[in-house]
């Protein structure tokens, strides 16, 4: 008689283990436990076996049944069903072992022996966060152009350009890996330009020195000898590295001294949407030093000529001349060189791209995603300014 659920939900245990067939080999092992086994009862070569096929109700009566069917159909075509889950467990396996993410931890372990710590976990988390769930579970022999191209595109369809980029990159490196150590034929990422795939962005060159040159720099400021409120602006913009227009605009309603923030209306910022700058201690105490100029109640950089207006860009671009660094470096030049030694020193990326307002961002939340991840940002400005304290009397 077949089985049905209500007989296999009636049947109870006893002293011992029995069978209960529905027929065809399959029968159901009802355990002095309780527990419901399934068994397929079979012959191959003459030789009885016995296969598992899990525990009722997790395989229900129904899956069972089709379980079986196709261990008949194996027997039809002279394969061991037995045999074949042992080479069809093998082979998973071999994938998993040999699977994109695999490859890239053992990458991974390989290449961050000559990174720096913070460079080398923001890899591996971005890896986690935007490569590894498309692709990670795929055989490395599997990946091609095509699959590396709609996972670069996935990125930059959420308007992360540069961390697309990045992964290619870095996936390049990954199966470069592959193919030195024999498990990849060819590296498809060779195959691709982020110029093929990605849409520009545009950008602005502005001179800017090699971060090796800052140290020199940041003294000369320290001993610039004109006006002391063309200094103090240098070296705030050092410290905060906002846009030369955001800092000679800047105004003393922004400024929360007790909270620590300097907050940008959105009609001051180049995107249009607000912005908040963590102060760094070293920053605060420049702002005292400003305050105690009193220059003017509402401008912290006014006009020279008093006239209600700001100091104007020229005046940070001629001091930066008067300093000898003429072509050679911007206050917009400060932006680019925090980004390089961020990115180089391992910080977030997307905290390191907030706090510079740069364009790239969800439309959705532009309206408030000036104030996210503030804890974190707050961390990297004063680790910024600790650095460029550091730096400036020769420490490492």
């Amino acid at each position: 008689m077949k089985l049905t659920d209500p007989i296999i939900k009636a049947a109870k245990p006893k002293a011992k283990p029995y069978s209960l067939p529905d027929g065809h080999g399959l029968v159901l092992l009802v355990q002095t436990s309780s527990a419901k086994w399934w068994r397929y009862r079979y012959r191959f070569s003459g030789k009885a076996k016995m296969l598992s096929m899990g525990v009722y109700p997790d395989v229900t009566l129904k899956e069972a049944r089709i379980r079986l069917t196709r261990f008949k159909e194996l027997l039809a075509q002279g394969v061991d069903p037995s045999q074949h889950r042992q080479e069809q467990k093998q082979l998973e396996a071999l994938a998993t072992e040999n699977s994109f993410e695999s490859i890239a931890r053992l990458w991974w372990d390989h290449w961050k022996l000559g990174q720096t710590e913070r460079h080398a976990g923001y890899t591996i988390r971005r890896l986690q966060a935007d490569i590894f769930p498309i692709i990670g579970k795929k055989s490395i022999a599997e990946i091609t152009a095509p699959i590396l191209i709609m996972v670069i595109k996935k990125i930059e369809s959420r308007g992360a350009l540069d961390i697309a980029k990045r992964a290619l990159t870095t996936c390049g490196q990954i199966m470069r890996y592959a193919v030195a150590h024999g498990l990849a034929e060819r590296n498809p990422a060779a195959d691709i330009k982020p110029s093929d795939v990605l849409k520009p962005s545009k950008k602005n060159n502005y001179a800017r020195l090699d971060q090796k040159e800052l140290p020199e720099l940041l003294q000369k400021i320290d001993t610039y000898d004109g006006q002391p409120l063309t200094k103090l602006a240098l070296q705030l913009m050092a410290f905060t590295f906002v846009r030369t227009s955001e800092l000679i605009g800047a105004r003393w309603d922004e400024i929360e001294l007790d909270n620590k923030l300097w907050r940008i209306p959105a009609e001051r910022m180049k995107m249009k949407t607000p912005h908040i700058v963590p102060l760094s201690d070293q920053a605060i105490a420049i702002l005292d030093k400003i305050k105690n100029l009193a220059a003017d109640q509402i401008l912290l950089f006014p006009s020279e000529r008093r006239d209600g207006k700001s100091m104007s860009n020229n005046t940070i671009l001629y001091a930066l001349y008067r300093l000898g660094y003429h072509s050679r470096m911007t206050g917009h030049g400060f932006r680019g060189i925090a980004s390089t030694i961020l990115h180089e020193r391992g910080y977030n990326h997307d905290h390191i791209e907030l706090q510079l307002a740069h364009a790239e961002r969800n439309q959705v939340s532009a309206s408030y995603n000036h104030a996210l991840y503030l804890e974190p940002r707050a961390r990297l400005m004063q680790d910024w300014a600790d650095y460029l304290d550091a730096i400036k009397t020769g420490k490492k």
